[in-house]
């Protein structure tokens, strides 16, 4: 008989889990890991003629991704294209960067799986006398390592003709020149975080799940069962 045990520490760890993943995916595909230099807009001589206001575009670039701006032949028409650079695999511009995709792709699919997997933690908390709990801890805690390598090699290849191009010739391996670091390298590097804090919390979830409380409302009869 199936029992849904709904604890907050369970819960929480679900939560984290599914937040974890779907950061670290968003990151991964976004192209604002790198933010290029102040890069002025071909129509500025003609926006100082009529009086409008100068505003530098800073043009971004990520893993296979980059976000530019067009300018057309329309004063007040400035589109933002932002897509892959890269139409396969071996065009990402660094073999550094080709590893960091890898490591990422690699740690994201765990990630991802877990967090399928944590959603039916309610009903099923062991398979084979194993608990879920712990094996996906496991899993979370090998994700993360997939992680940490991926972010280790990414400032590897800023010395990249692309990177380059985008961040001055003062550019090189883990120096920025002058590019700064968008919020998707950030939102990687928390998410790597918050994957061991949930390796570690998938342990206290197998706790509350299995605790004598538990063991108590199932004796009752009890098929729902949600503690504190």
């Amino acid at each position: 008989m199936c029992h849904v045990i709904v604890t907050c520490r369970s819960m929480l760890w679900t939560l984290l889990s599914i937040v974890v993943a779907f950061a670290e995916l968003i990151a991964f595909m976004s192209a604002d890991w790198l933010i290029g230099k102040a890069k002025p807009s071909s129509s500025d001589d003609a926006d100082n003629r009529t009086g409008g206001s100068q505003e530098p575009y800073h043009p971004t670039l990520g893993i296979y991704g980059r976000c530019t701006r067009i300018s057309h032949m329309q004063l007040s028409r400035r589109d933002t294209l932002c897509g892959p650079y890269a139409e396969n695999f071996s065009e990402i511009a660094s073999g550094f960067w080709q590893a960091t995709a890898i490591f990422l792709a690699v740690g994201i699919m765990i990630l991802c799986a877990v967090a399928f997997v944590s959603v039916f933690t309610m009903c099923v908390q062991s398979i084979m006398k194993k608990s879920i709990f712990n094996v996906c801890g496991l899993l979370q805690g090998i994700a993360g390592l997939f992680l940490i390598l991926g972010l280790i090699l990414y400032p590897a290849g800023w010395g990249c003709q692309k990177a380059i191009s985008y961040c001055g010739p003062y550019a090189s391996a883990y120096k920025l020149g002058d590019c700064s670091l968008g919020w998707a390298f950030y939102t990687a590097i928390g998410g790597t975080i918050l994957t061991f804090i949930c390796a570690v919390f998938s342990a206290q979830a197998e706790i509350a799940t299995s605790s004598d409380k538990v063991q108590e409302e199932i004796e009752e009869g009890k098929n729902l069962i949600c503690l504190l």
